[in-house]
């Protein structure tokens, strides 16, 4: 967040006091959450513990550490996880070529002895901050919120090297001492389950699975983030999408996938689904080739028929 924004935002700087107040707090920021969540995220504030969210890719998981950055007004620190994620791209490294000149420029000048040189190259002056130690700095507008992006794509030692930040919110660099923080940031880390994660960390983390939406609360989701799809294009596309979550696919549609397919038809101006609509939009919806071949012509048409049936059966108002 720069400083013209967050001079322009409200100053939500504290925390909700109690479950109620976390709902109305995601609700600011356009998030439809159930209960159970608000319930784990309020714990999760007042105890400054971290919360580990954990479930399928597109269900929303991200999108909570944004928001709670957006309305409590604090800085977002990402940290994308990838595979060799290292301590180099996540937490500092070394300026070395900066590093290099001030040498050369010693050893021209002769100016310095050896350990005076060397206690100036390795200060804080040539010191990159990578995600995890730009969280732990102090901030005017108070701790950050520290998104730990999809932590089951790392190996496993780097598991182990984040159990010193999860538990005591130090960093230690050999050149500097330990770097701890004034205050614990807002720790979100989202797992899409490729892999198990050690219970080491777990134990430091306060636990949420984040499901697939059931029907009514992905249609309130469509009213926030799809406001301009008709109403009876977003009853049929929720419909349509809750029974793909029934099929033996390889990649379920998600949340977001469900928002892109309703503002791709909104474009077509659409105002329900036919047929040929969902053919020609379903790789909006669906990722792979063998999903989409397994469920376009016919069986798209079987499901459309199943969902505007049960949608007609049910009472008007």
């Amino acid at each position: 967040m720069t400083d013209a924004q967050r001079a322009q935002s409200p100053a939500l700087s504290d925390p909700p006091a109690d479950v109620d107040g976390v709902l109305d707090l995601l609700q600011r920021g356009n998030y439809v959450a159930d209960r159970s969540l608000s319930t784990v995220l309020f714990l999760a504030l007042k105890l400054g513990r971290p919360l580990f969210l954990e479930g399928e890719a597109g269900v929303g998981k991200t999108e909570i550490a944004k928001v709670l950055a957006e309305t409590l007004n604090r800085d977002l620190v990402r940290l994308q996880c990838y595979e060799g994620l290292d301590v180099a791209s996540a937490v500092y490294e070394w300026d070395y070529p900066r590093q290099m000149v001030e040498i050369r420029l010693a050893e021209a000048a002769e100016d310095r002895d050896r350990s005076s040189l060397e206690s100036a190259i390795f200060s804080e002056r040539f010191l990159i901050e990578r995600p995890l130690l730009k969280a732990l700095k102090p901030s005017v507008s108070g701790p950050p919120v520290l998104l730990i992006d999809e932590l089951d794509r790392t190996d496993e030692p780097f598991e182990a090297f984040l159990l010193e930040v999860l538990s005591d919110f130090q960093i230690t660099i050999p050149e500097l001492g330990t770097i701890a923080a004034p205050q614990p940031p807002i720790v979100i880390i989202t797992s899409n389950r490729t892999r198990e994660i050690h219970d080491a960390l777990k134990r430091r983390c306060l636990y949420h699975w984040v499901p697939y939406p059931e029907a009514q609360r992905e249609l309130e989701i469509l009213r926030v983030k799809a406001p301009t799809a008709p109403e009876v294009l977003s009853r049929e596309i929720v419909g349509f999408i809750q029974k793909l979550r029934g099929m033996d696919l390889f990649k379920l549609p998600g949340i977001a996938e469900t928002i892109d397919w309703a503002e791709a038809l909104t474009q077509l101006d659409k105002v329900a689904l036919d047929p040929q609509a969902i053919d020609d939009t379903l790789g909006v919806l669906l990722k792979y080739q063998d999903d989409i071949a397994k469920i376009e012509g016919s069986q798209a048409a079987q499901l459309l028929d199943e969902v505007k049936r049960e949608q007609a059966a049910l009472p008007k108002g």
